[in-house]
Order: C-alpha cells, then sequence, then structure tokens
C-alpha cells in the first residue's frame, strides 16, 4: 500500500475563543501531479501543536493542479519550524508554503467556447432563404423582385434569431444580395447614403456627450425630484414631454435620439436599472418601451410630428383631391391621439411593469444629489448649449434650409472641438455603428422590393381579393386597414411604406365606399402607429432598442400588443369622435 503525507496544521494563537483551523491535504502521486484539498474544521478549542504523520493512501477529495510547481499562501497561518524532537512550532510570521511537482501537467486544458454563430438560429435564416429562392415565382413578380424577397425574409429571420450580432446579420444578408447578382454593390449599400440611419448614429454620440458631462444626471435628478415618487408618474412626465415637442420637432428619429434617449437612459441609471447586471427591469425595460411606443402615437398627431406625414398629405392631395390642413390634421387625431397616450404606458405598466414601482424617498434623495452636483460645469454648459442650438435647428430648419442630420453633424462638430466627446469615444459607441449598418442594409433591401414592383404587384393583388367580395365599405376598409398596417413588417421606414402603397389603398378604399376624406385620414395615422410593431419600422425604434434594455422577442410580442390595443382605440374612440366632427 502507497503512502501519502497528510500534514495538519493547528495556529496557536494566544487567545482563548474559538476559531477555525484549515486543513490542507497534500498527497504526491506516483505520475507526478500535485493534488491539494481544502477542509474546513469547526471551532476547534485545542491548542495542540501540529504534528507530521505517515497516513495510508486513500483517494482524497481533491482538485487536481497539474504544475510543475504549485505555491500555496498561507499569510493568515504562522511559520512552521521542527524543533529537535520532530513538533512543528509556530513562529509568528507570513510564509509560503511550496511544493514540487517532479513532471509537467498531464491534463489537456479544456477548449475555448465556441465564438462563432449560433447554428440553429442560422440554419432557419438559410432555409428560408433556400425554401423561398426555389418556390416558383407568382405571376406579374420579376425573379430579381423574389430572390430579394427571400433574401430579405431570410435576414428578418436572422435577426430575430440572432445566429450573430443584428449588424453582421444584415451586413450577410447584403452580401448574399450582391453574391447572387440580385442587387449591384452600389445599390446594396446604397442607404449607407440615406440621412436617417446617420441621424440615428449621432444621436447615439450626443447621448455620450449627454451622459459624460454630468447634463444628463442633473436633468434627470430633476426630473425624479419633481414626478419621482412613483415610475408610473415619471413615465407620464415624459410621454407628455415628448408629445408637446412632437408638432414642433418634424422628425421623430431627432426627438428620440437627440432629447429623449440621453434623458431616459440617464433616469435609469440615476434609478438603478443598468445594462447588462440584471437591474434591467428595475425601470428601464419599461420605460425605454413606453417611450418608443408612446412616440409613434405622438408622431400620428400632427401633421409635422413626422417626417413622412407630409407625404401623405401630397398623394391625399393628388388622390381625392382634397388637402389636408394640420389643423384638419390634429383636431382628428388629437381625442384618439390622447387615449392612447394615456393608456398605452398603463398597460405596459400591467404587462411589463418595473419591479420598482414606488419610492417616496426618490425626490428627497435625488435633491441631495442635485445640492452635492453643486453648479453646472462648462462642459455641462457647452453641452446644454449644444442642445438647445440642434434642437432650434431641427425646429426652424426648414426656414433656414438646414436638415435634421446637417443640425445633428454641426452640434457634433461642437463637441468634439471642445472635447466634450473624443472621437474615440465616438468609435467606442459599438450599439450605434451596429445600428447604422443594420438600418441601413434593411433600408436598401426595402427599397428596391418596391422598385422591383414586389409591393405594387402586393398592392393590386390585394386591392382585386377586398374588392371582390362585396362587403359593405366598413367591413371592406377594415380588411384593407389591416393588411396596409401589418405589411409594414416588410419596411423599413415609414416614407417608403406610403410611397409603395398609400395611394394604392385610398384609391381602393374610395372606390368600395370609403368616404375619401377619412380614407386618408386614418391612413395617414396608421402610417405613424404601424412603427411600433418592429424595432425597425419607424426612426425611433432603433433608437430605443439600441440601448439595450428590452430583448427582441419582448419588443416584437409587446410590440404586436401594443398594435391591437392602438387599432381598438383609434377605431372605437376615433371612430365616435370623427362620427361627432362630421368626417363620415
Amino acid at each position: 500500500m502507497s503512502n501519502s503525507l497528510s500534514l495538519s496544521l493547528c495556529p496557536i494563537p494566544p487567545l482563548e475563543t474559538p476559531y477555525q483551523v484549515a486543513m490542507a491535504s497534500l498527497a504526491l502521486t506516483p505520475s507526478s501531479s500535485c493534488l491539494l484539498s481544502f477542509n474546513h474544521r469547526p471551532s476547534l478549542k485545542s491548542r495542540s501543536p501540529a504534528r507530521l504523520t505517515s497516513t495510508p493512501s486513500t483517494t482524497p477529495k481533491t482538485a487536481a493542479f497539474n504544475a510543475s510547481e504549485f505555491l500555496l499562501a498561507t499569510p493568515l497561518l504562522p511559520t512552521l519550524a521542527q524543533s529537535d524532537n520532530g513538533i512543528l512550532r509556530s513562529r509568528p510570521k507570513k510564509s509560503n508554503l511550496t511544493v514540487k511537482a517532479s513532471a509537467a501537467a498531464t491534463v489537456t486544458p479544456a477548449p475555448p467556447p465556441w465564438q462563432g454563430a449560433s447554428m440553429k438560429p442560422l440554419l432557419a435564416s438559410v432555409a428560408t432563404a433556400v425554401i423561398l429562392w426555389f418556390v416558383p415565382v407568382p405571376s406579374g413578380v420579376s425573379r430579381p423582385a423574389w430572390q430579394l424577397l427571400a433574401i430579405f425574409l431570410a435576414t428578418i429571420v436572422g435577426i430575430i434569431t440572432q445566429p450573430l450580432p443584428l449588424g453582421a446579420v444584415a451586413l450577410m444578408g447584403l452580401g448574399a444580395s450582391v453574391l447572387t447578382k440580385t442587387l449591384t454593390f452600389s445599390a446594396a449599400f446604397s442607404a449607407f447614403c440615406d440621412p436617417i440611419p446617420w441621424l440615428i448614429a449621432l444621436a447615439f454620440f450626443f447621448a455620450r456627450g449627454f451622459i459624460k458631462t454630468g447634463l444628463g444626471n442633473r436633468i434627470a435628478y430633476r426630473f425624479v425630484s419633481l414626478f419621482g415618487s412613483s415610475s408610473l408618474g415619471l413615465g407620464y412626465s415624459l410621454v407628455f414631454s415628448e408629445a408637446l415637442l412632437a408638432p414642433a420637432i418634424p422628425s421623430v428619429s431627432a426627438r428620440a435620439g437627440g432629447i429623449f434617449l440621453p434623458l431616459v437612459k440617464s433616469l435609469c441609471v440615476a434609478c438603478g436599472s443598468n445594462v447588462g447586471d440584471g437591474t434591467e427591469n428595475k425601470l428601464g425595460s419599461w420605460l425605454m418601451l413606453t417611450c418608443f411606443q408612446t412616440s409613434v402615437i405622438s408622431s400620428s398627431m400632427f401633421l409635422t410630428a413626422m417626417a413622412a406625414n407630409p407625404l401623405s398629405a401630397n398623394l391625399t392631395a393628388n388622390t381625392i383631391k382634397q388637402t389636408i390642413g394640420w389643423t384638419d390634421w390634429a383636431k382628428a387625431a388629437i381625442v384618439p391621439g390622447l387615449v392612447s397616450l394615456i393608456f398605452v404606458p398603463l398597460l405596459l405598466y400591467i404587462i411589463y411593469p418595473p419591479t420598482v414601482k414606488t419610492s417616496p424617498d426618490a425626490p428627497k434623495l435625488a435633491r441631495e444629489r442635485l445640492e452635492k452636483m453643486g453648479p453646472m460645469t462648462t462642459n455641462e454648459i457647452i453641452m446644454a448649449c449644444t442642445l438647445l442650438l440642434t434642437v432650434g435647428l431641427w425646429i426652424f430648419g426648414g426656414m433656414l434650409n438646414v436638415d435634421a442630420v446637417t443640425a445633428a453633424i454641426l452640434g457634433l462638430s461642437i463637441l468634439l472641438i471642445t472635447g466634450v466627446v473624443t472621437w474615440k469615444e465616438c468609435l467606442a459607441e459599438a450599439v450605434a455603428w451596429d445600428t447604422l449598418t443594420w438600418f441601413a442594409a434593411l433600408i436598401a433591401m426595402a427599397g428596391y422590393l418596391n422598385k422591383y414592383g414586389l409591393i405594387s404587384w402586393f398592392s393590386q393583388t390585394v386591392v382585386k381579393v377586398v374588392g371582390g367580395l362585396g362587403l359593405s365599405w366598413q367591413a371592406s376598409f377594415s380588411i384593407l386597414v389591416l393588411l396596409y398596417f401589418y405589411s409594414h413588417y416588410f419596411f423599413a421606414s415609414g416614407a417608403a411604406h406610403i410611397g409603395a402603397m398609400f395611394t394604392a389603398f385610398l384609391s381602393v378604399a374610395s372606390a368600395l365606399g370609403t368616404p375619401p376624406y377619412l380614407g386618408a385620414l386614418v391612413l395617414s395615422f396608421l402610417s405613424n402607429l404601424m412603427g411600433g410593431i418592429t424595432h425597425y419600422g419607424i426612426g425611433s425604434a432603433p433608437v430605443f432598442y439600441g440601448a439595450n434594455y428590452v430583448p427582441l422577442a419582448q419588443w416584437w410580442g409587446y410590440g404586436f400588443i401594443i398594435s391591437i390595443v392602438n387599432i381598438i382605440v383609434w377605431f372605437g374612440v376615433g371612430g365616435i369622435w370623427w362620427k361627432a366632427i362630421g368626417l363620415w
């Protein structure tokens, strides 16, 4: 029977209180592996000195450390010294116990984890493309259009299942369209010249300066001091602040990214709700989703609240020869819009609640934090002035011939020149660049689906089917509305959807007996509300989704639920209101 060396260490403190002693059992095996185990012995009062003994070998419950030398640092144990009679005495001094093995490591380390794509989601995405690719092309659809549809839907499946980050999935979709000659390189990457993706990316850079300077925290603490006794009150204060700005800032991307995303992120951080540490549901998830869903509502309430709304008004004038004025739009939308703004945050508060709902001490704590922050720093003042300048250009840029993205670039330039934000910090904003990539890719593919004639074919097919059912105008219009609304899953831009389908659906609705002016207004309102169903359907979607507080599956799931609620509110409450003001 082989023997192993067992060493028990019992320090000799000058105290009488119980203490724990760690026993280290060292066993050197014939294969020269070094085995080490630790056991904790409860409350020992004996101060007997440690003895060196030889014991029969057993299989210890140990962890193997296959190294040529293992160093055990024991700063809390006394150094051992052997006296003449073989008894080990303690010496009040820190020391190291070193065990040397006679051979090198014998166990192969575990391989590194897989860093590539998740195979099942990737195969699902590829299978979608392959199946659709070989499905017979319907009559009236060109082969390139059908191929692009297969690649587009495969990309959407990949974005939902995420075998890779969103930007990588979208880039692979563009690559597939170029590889198969479905799109040219310039066509596939044409949307990188579109201002909207860049405006969204610039919004993230603004948010960096907003938080870095402390201005975001200062404003967030002010909001908390006024409304922070409850999460619901805080949410409503943001919702109606955004709605008040909506008619003055005609870009929902600018409102969401340049003003409210930095503010909401600062509020979340100030309330202890951060991304990646398990506290997202404390406040951030509900607040981000609420601010996004209500941004599409406020965009639908005013002619000047979304960049594509004037396009709806222009197409209405061309189709039915009637003009939608600013007052007419606001008058028709104000009642159902206000009902939605009140009801949607409350519904999300019930079905997707924050874990922290009330905080009576929050206003007092916020005021204390504001006092500790002291007066505004130079960087905060620069950030505030830059933000005011940018917002001013967003409001009055039409008169000065300055568009939203140009105003944002000017603002960022000021922040870079003054050092409030550095270019290295902009490059480190990975979410901004990722969002720019996948959003531009989807805009390009969706745009060419329209150019290749697929959308017009779809519109004409719907029109023929619905028109041949022989239903009342109310039933026919309801079917048209649902098809118009949920076909937005295929669009990454409200303007693209309006340009492709608005005229056809309005023409058919009017032909089937729908009051033309009512039909035009309803389709105009829905052209905003439908942006809430995905994370790419309207300019504010990638902004709030990119904050990473809400998982993609929940974003789409709750987006679908809120879409049903909005349709019920706008057709129910709105229908009564429109009857009262004589629209039908």
